[in-house]
């Protein structure tokens, strides 16, 4: 049976902390100079109709730090800018390759795509889902923190892809989350209300950062407007700018606390430059550990570990 990973609903607490172990792993194979070859002869499809940097080249170099090799294809380059079925197009890449990495805005795309593919298929972001920025996002709190069971994390910010998938890891894991969020731009309330059925820890909003932050052991933030929300940016600057992480947010969280941002991020705005480079801010470990979760993602999908 094909395993997908469209959301983290999709595996069970043990697969999940199966991806972070293992990537861990690699992460240290790869500094003690072992080199991996499991997906030799193996090509992966990258089809992203949002451009990204970071999801690009860590999923491209994961592959290829795998042995494996890659397709890029970006929005205009397929049939889907002409509209051909997403089923057909789903049948003829699995004849292609061996697993589909898409990165798009909406998940039924990924569920589609899904349905109709005889290889894996990898959701590297939707509107409504982040499963892979999650998993290594969670594969940095480990590391610095360690079991993640016993931690409280904070989200501040927006109820976007990003608040969805780590409430989903929540629940399944094991852990408590609390998110502070502006009335209005709450996290999916079906997302959260199927979460907190399954939760073992608490799962709580707030709209106050403050409370958000006390006892936290992981803060974590992201950008007010993302991809496609242009056009809201102002007024999105006006209604978040209580909960920018600032030192004086900072001063109200344990001294021990660690800040987690996906980035690009927008100095000043959701974060300051001063915590973004303090001490405290894992953000470029973060962006590192992409790369080792995409090569742990892709070889435990593909089966030839």
């Amino acid at each position: 049976m094909v395993s997908h990973l469209q959301s983290l609903q999709d595996f069970s607490k043990e697969e999940l902390l199966g991806f972070i172990n293992r990537a861990i792993q690699l992460k240290e194979e790869r500094l003690a100079g072992v080199t991996h070859r499991q997906l030799a002869g193996k090509t992966v499809g990258l089809i992203f109709e949002k451009p990204s940097t970071r999801t690009r080249v860590s999923f491209e170099s994961a592959m290829y730090g795998l042995g494996g090799q890659v397709i890029f294809l970006s929005g205009r380059d397929t049939q889907l800018a002409r509209s051909e079925p997403l089923k057909d197009m789903a049948r003829v890449m699995a004849r292609y390759v061996d697993g589909i990495v898409v990165r798009t805005f909406g998940q039924e795309v990924v569920t589609e795509l899904a349905e109709y593919s005889s290889v894996p298929v990898v959701n590297a972001l939707t509107d409504l889902h982040h499963p892979c920025q999650i998993l290594s996002d969670i594969m940095t709190v480990v590391e610095k923190k360690g079991n993640i069971e016993k931690l409280k994390i904070a989200w501040i910010g927006d109820g976007n892809n990003m608040a969805n998938s780590w409430i989903q890891a929540a629940s399944r894991i094991g852990f408590e989350l609390i998110l502070a969020c502006p009335e209005g731009y709450d996290p999916d309330p079906e997302i959260m209300a199927a979460a907190q059925k399954e939760a073992v820890k608490p799962i709580t909003v707030t709209r106050s950062p403050e409370e958000a932050v006390a006892q936290a052991d992981v803060i974590n933030t992201d950008v007010w407007a993302s991809m496609g929300q242009e056009e809201e940016a102002e007024e999105r600057l006006a209604i978040f700018q209580p909960l920018q992480i600032n030192s004086a947010l900072m001063a109200k969280a344990p001294a021990n606390a660690v800040v987690l941002h996906c980035l690009p991020a927008h100095r000043e705005e959701e974060i300051t430059e001063e915590v973004l480079e303090s001490e405290q801010c894992v953000a470029f470990d973060q962006a590192e550990n992409k790369m080792h979760m995409h090569k742990a993602i892709l070889e435990l999908l593909i089966g030839c570990k």
